[in-house]
């Protein structure tokens, strides 16, 4: 089997021309032999620079000699006129014998001046599956370069009999193949693929969901601990909508008000969400006290005592409890939350000790069954294996994405104007690479009252957009106007963005706690990291 770059085509859901690509892809895979190398780019884009060279090149096959055919392949039909074979396209004609010389051209030449100590071959072919050609002597086109649909199957075969079996010059094939790879720079689509990069996340981390439902027993009181990716969100919005449908009544409660809140927007109507303080004030307010949030942190400790003393009637109990960020609870707060499950209840409780970012000791929960998963589906296998690399994890976290080609780029700063000049060139990049403003997410390792960038309503071009405080009468946190989100490590904990940029790194030493952070931070990216780091904080994580 040839080997395919990138990998992860295979569980793409893909429609229309992209699910063809993907069909030959599998073909060629199949029939070619398993040192030829074939790269794509159906659902990625090559960026070099500061621009972008979408779908020049449908297939290049690169032959174990060195010798490298690009393949142009056009489905549908075609129609033959005297200026050769055209393609029509919302009624434009675009000539594929024009098309494929500029493809041609521009790769050789490109190729040529990057390998500067050897001419490289290059040869072009036109796949056109589901036409015939009549008359392939006008078309402007080598026939011996024409697989249309009469030679369909003999495809294989033509390829490797244009990639002759000369002696194999591994120096010139690995230098294309750096070219093709780095220069290059094979990066995932961002404006097609995040969707399906979603989706993909979705589908593979989905496991969670399904066989963790599926457990039986008595006073089912069920411990997960999973990995950021590993799908405990999805358990939790499947649970709540299993208690909805079955005419049940969910409570699910957790410890940031921002996971609160997003979880109210993707889960159905019916039960309650909220975080614990959240749910101590409503308790409170319908015992007929007004709190006064002005008191601060006393406050808190008011509710959290009236709460411990409450004894729940009929309107406080619920059928299926869904505790999340257990990681961040306290004993006494699991204690309390029980008293709300009705008698044959189902408890959940969904943690990750690595995104612990508060100092409180472990909650017992003896007698529940645990069930541990420690595979990462959401964030790319590049991602994970740079972040072991840069901090020890206390665990092996295991990459279930097939997604990979996404580096994580490092920028360092020393003051205050170099971290708001790194950061805008982050997001310049960014962007170029082909993420829309609001596929980007600006992480700040600081919390939120202590983070420089929490206070700048712009950054050169870009208008920051900030949770401003207020909630609506609705309760919907407001956020500023703008077209970039900055938000801390600890609110964006339990989200994810396709990008982040993790920005305002600065820590004295690698302890356990900022270990936990930069963890939390890395993987709330699905598709692309980059990092902004000051020079004291690189030395620690890059050891020099």
């Amino acid at each position: 089997m040839a080997i395919i770059y990138p990998d992860g085509w295979k569980e793409l859901e893909v429609t229309g021309a992209a699910s063809r690509e993907i069909e030959t892809l599998g073909f060629l895979a199949e029939t070619l032999p398993n040192d030829y190398r074939i790269y794509h780019g159906v659902h990625w884009t090559r960026v070099q620079h500061n621009y972008q060279l979408w779908g020049e090149v449908d297939f290049a096959i690169l032959s174990p000699s060195g010798k490298l055919l690009l393949i142009e392949q056009k489905c549908g039909f075609l129609t033959e006129t005297p200026e050769g074979l055209v393609k029509i396209y919302t009624n434009k004609h675009k000539p594929v014998a024009f098309q494929m010389g500029r493809m041609l051209e521009g790769l050789r030449t490109r190729l040529n001046n990057y390998c500067k100590d050897r001419k490289v071959q290059i040869e072009a072919l036109l796949y056109c599956p589901d036409y015939t050609v009549k008359d392939p002597g006008s078309a402007y086109i080598d026939p011996a370069r024409i697989v249309d649909a009469t030679r369909r199957v003999h495809l294989p075969l033509i390829i490797r009999s244009i990639l002759s079996l000369d002696m194999p010059s591994d120096n010139i094939a690995n230098q294309i193949h750096t070219f093709l790879s780095d220069t290059l720079n094979l990066v995932p689509n961002a404006n097609a693929f995040v969707g399906q990069a979603h989706t993909l996340y979705t589908r593979l981390s989905g496991g969670l969901a399904e066989w963790a439902r599926k457990i039986e027993c008595d006073s089912f009181r069920m411990r997960i601990i999973g990995t950021a990716g590993s799908g405990k969100t999805q358990l939790a919005l499947s649970v709540f909508r299993d208690a909805i449908i079955a005419g049940k009544r969910p409570l699910y409660v957790c410890y940031n008000r921002p996971l609160a809140d997003h979880f109210l927007q993707i889960s159905p109507s019916g039960g309650m969400i909220v975080t614990y303080h959240q749910l101590c004030d409503k308790m409170y307010s319908a015992s007929g006290a007004r709190p006064d949030f002005s008191r601060g942190s006393e406050m808190f400790q008011v509710l959290e005592s009236f709460f411990t003393v409450f004894l729940p009637d009929e309107a406080w109990l619920f059928d299926e409890l869904i505790i999340d960020e257990g990681q961040d609870f306290q004993s006494e707060w699991k204690d309390n939350l029980l008293k709300l499950l009705r008698p044959n209840g189902k408890a959940w409780w969904l943690e990750d000790p690595m995104q612990k970012l508060y100092r409180r000791p472990e909650v017992e929960l003896p007698g529940w069954i645990t069930l541990r998963s420690d595979m990462n589906y959401r964030s790319p296998r590049d991602i994970l294996s740079s972040l072991a690399e840069l901090i020890p994890l206390p665990m092996q976290i295991q990459s279930g994405s097939p997604l990979t080609g996404s580096e994580v780029d490092i920028f360092t700063y020393t003051d205050t104007a170099q971290l708001a000049e790194q950061t805008k060139r982050a997001i310049t990049q960014s962007i170029a690479q082909g993420y829309k403003r609001d596929m980007i997410a600006v992480i700040t390792f600081r919390g939120r009252e202590g983070s420089t960038l929490s206070a700048w309503d712009r950054l050169g071009p870009f208008k920051l957009r900030h949770f401003s405080g207020n909630y609506d009468l609705l309760g919907n946190p407001l956020f500023t106007e703008g077209d970039i989100l900055v938000e801390s490590v600890y609110r964006f904990k339990g989200q994810a963005a396709p990008c982040v940029i993790l920005t305002e790194i600065d820590f004295k030493e690698l302890d356990e706690i900022t270990i936990r952070k930069l963890f939390v931070g890395a993987t709330r990216a699905s598709m692309k990291l980059v990092m902004v780091v000051s020079e004291a904080s690189a030395k620690l994580l890059l050891g020099s």
